[in-house]
């Protein structure tokens, strides 16, 4: 599973780009990384995008725009690469939490934490996005929020996909996550 998902991000990164301001591209990472976490849980969605972002920067042109190599980590879009793995290991905990909590008849207040999950991952990867943007891009700290906040309405609406996406996943894979230690052994 693991490099399912890892491919999984690389083929949502190669997907067509809209360029944004300070050369950083709207791209479909972000719903992958975000599905990676909901779906694999903290400690999987960890490995299998930091073993996306690893083979990117060995060199392999599965990042944004047909990039890879090291040179990447130069660029304005650094921040963003760099927090990707934390990002999806900090979604997949928040949602292992917001799974065990399984009570019939909360589907809606269950949705809603999971897109809580996936905006906390979301507010990490904009704030070390930003700090990329500050380092590589020389960007005064007020010019590189106001070329973050660009992504933030699709970031959001990519998170409540990717929710969506996710529910259908579980519903079909009860026991993917969410299932504590004490229930998952009486199998």
């Amino acid at each position: 599973m693991i490099g399912v998902f890892a491919a999984l991000v690389a083929a949502a990164s190669l997907a067509p780009a809209i360029p944004l301001v300070a050369g950083v591209p709207i791209t479909l990472q972000a719903l992958a990384i975000m599905i990676t976490g909901l779906v694999l849980g903290p400690t999987r969605a960890f490995a299998a995008v930091g073993l996306y972002v690893l083979l990117g920067l060995a060199g392999l042109p599965i990042l944004a725009g047909f990039r890879g190599g090291l040179a990447v980590l130069a660029g304005p879009s650094a921040g963003y690469l760099v927090a990707f793995p934390f990002a999806a290991a900090l979604v997949g905990a928040l949602a292992v939490l917001v799974l065990r909590r399984r009570r019939a008849g909360h589907a809606a207040l269950r949705a809603a934490a999971l897109v809580g999950a996936t905006l906390a991952g979301t507010a990490l990867i904009h704030v070390a996005g930003i700090a990329g943007l500050m380092l590589n891009a020389r960007l005064a700290f007020g010019a590189a929020v106001t070329a973050d906040l660009a992504f933030l309405p699709v970031d959001v609406l990519k998170d409540v996909v990717a929710v969506a996406v996710a529910l259908t996943v579980h519903r079909a894979f009860p026991a993917l996550i969410g299932r504590g230690p004490a229930r998952a052994s009486r199998r």
